[in-house]
């Protein structure tokens, strides 16, 4: 069917138009979702009425909570070795580790799989319904984290290690293209804060598990093995919730029983195609996977991502380690990182709210990384005074999850297409998490209890982050700005084609694309 539109050149309209025939896709079947005549190609939508309201509060009570939890239990049974390791875990089966050594390669082990696996496990992952992708994986690294409570030596844990990367590796970079699917772009950010805020609330909901479990007097095998227990404990539940998720989570809005057929998911459908037409289920766009691997802004992202991930390793991994160096006890220490955490939660929501309605992600993305890189400073510079040093925990902290939080719902959008967002996401994430296993190594124990080479690296990758965050937000406006004089102001009400070039452009900006709605979030 022909296509057609106004195409603005040198400031006069040039009415064109171009034949859909041709349109290279990489599979017959990927294609964009169309409605059949129950559901009308062209639905005149009222955005933000009453109904599609009606429709996200049904999707936040719906997709949000499970989403929400099942990360809570990722994040804890991924950065719970902090805790075990003040609970006797080094002596019982690392041979003591006095240099600290052992313990940093078992927290990195985790890394090394999870990096490998986020791209390829992301692509597969739209051949599947969502639910039993997610339900599954949610299971696998269930049994991952149970299972360390058995290991007896540095191999068996390792294992255990790599084995939990494997499957958490289908999971965390495939939420935000999953959430993209039933939430818009000026809705993304918010959602994704409330997501990646369950990190934070892992963190100071582990610091109180870990507390509890340090104080059970227990007989027979698990007596003086606490950390053992912690493991059990916070491992279980994410199998129970991979079984909730397998029945009660939604797959895709064009096809979920959890909505009624008629003007309901015609709405949803028409939401799913606002800001970038959908592809159908179960496809993948070959020449999307191409454009991602070419796209330098998916390696920019993936700088900032290895600084982040970098402090985020080294403060899950450490956090307990480092405030005892404040002086306080082992109990003490794991409770005094309960407040920042806490403090991470209300900041993320907090600036996630504002650069939503702004519509505005990078100068948030770049404070953020900056307030971190101060806190880092602090710590090094200021060597005597616990209350500034204890205040530089909370602007790492809130600095570092506040970016990672945004930039994963900036690039959710950024990148168009749902192939191209498959691949890309996963891409800067793998990349990030080199950082990672980085982190895992700038904390060693003879290095304590100063650490200025972890805090100078850290410090150094947060400012990295900042520069590379401007860079883009300034790419972004330009890029808008530059579309804005040769196309016009995008028109809200109309849909935005991405099934041929993704988020991209035509090099010259001299001939239509497909993609002449299409604005970045700067």
């Amino acid at each position: 069917m022909p296509r057609s539109f106004i195409e603005k050149i040198d400031g006069t309209e040039k009415f064109e138009q171009r034949s859909n025939d041709g349109q290279d896709s990489l599979t017959k079947t990927s294609q964009s979702v169309t409605r059949s005549e129950k559901h009308p190609r062209h639905l005149k939508v009222e955005h933000n009425s009453p109904e599609e309201r009606a429709l996200v509060r049904r999707y936040d009570l719906r997709v949000m909570p499970i989403m929400c939890l099942l990360y809570l239990f990722a994040y804890l049974d991924r950065t719970n070795l902090g805790n075990a390791r003040l609970q006797g875990l080094p002596q019982d089966i690392l041979g003591g580790d006095k240099s600290g050594e052992l313990f940093d390669w078992v927290n990195s082990a985790f890394f090394f799989s999870y990096i490998l696996f986020q791209v390829p496990a992301t692509v597969i992952m739209k051949l599947f319904s969502p639910r039993i992708w997610l339900g599954c994986v949610a299971i696998g690294w269930s049994i991952c984290s149970v299972l360390m409570a058995a290991s007896f030596n540095l191999p068996g844990i390792i294992v255990c290690r790599v084995g939990l990367g494997v499957f958490e590796a289908g999971f965390g970079p495939a939420v935000p293209l999953y959430l993209s699917f039933f939430y818009t772009k000026s809705e993304l950010g918010l959602r994704m804060a409330y997501w990646f805020g369950f990190a934070a609330v892992a963190g100071a909901f582990g610091g109180l598990i870990a507390f509890a479990v340090q104080q059970a007097d227990l007989d027979g095998p698990l007596h003086g093995h606490n950390w053992r227990l912690l493991f059990i404990v916070e491992g279980i539940p994410a199998f129970i919730l991979g079984l909730v998720t397998i029945v009660f989570l939604p797959t895709r809005p064009e096809n979920t029983s959890f909505l009624s057929d008629g003007p309901e998911r015609d709405l949803a459908v028409e939401r799913m195609n606002r800001d970038a037409k959908a592809e159908v289920g179960g496809t993948v766009n070959t020449r999307h996977i191409i454009l991602a691997l070419k796209d330098w802004k998916v390696y920019t992202a993936g700088v900032i991502y290895f600084g982040l991930n970098c402090a985020l390793a080294s403060i899950s991994a450490f956090l307990p380690t480092i405030i005892k160096t404040f002086g306080f006890t082992s109990a003490n220490a794991q409770l005094l990182t309960v407040p920042p955490y806490a403090c991470v939660a209300v900041v993320l929501t907090l600036t996630a709210w504002v650069s939503d309605r702004l519509q505005s992600r990078g100068i948030a993305c770049a404070i953020s990384s900056a307030v971190a890189g101060i806190g880092y400073v602090l710590l090094i510079t200021v060597d005597n005074n616990v209350h500034v040093r204890y205040f530089s925990v909370f602007c790492i902290t809130s600095g570092t999850y506040t970016h990672i939080g945004l930039i994963i719902a900036w690039f959710a959008h950024n990148l168009g297409s749902e192939t191209k967002k498959a691949t890309g996401i996963p891409m800067f994430m793998a990349i990030g998490q080199c950082g990672s296993i980085l982190g895992s190594h700038l904390f060693p124990a003879t290095e304590g209890p100063h650490y200025i080479k972890g805090f100078a690296v850290s410090c150094a990758l947060q400012f990295v982050a900042t520069i590379c965050a401007l860079i883009l937000t300034i790419f972004y406006r330009l890029e808008n700005k530059r579309r804005d004089s040769v196309y016009g102001r995008p028109n809200p009400d109309e849909g935005v084609d991405t099934s041929d070039l993704a988020d991209e452009r035509d090099p010259d900006l001299t001939t239509p694309t497909q993609t002449p709605q299409f604005r970045y979030i700067p």
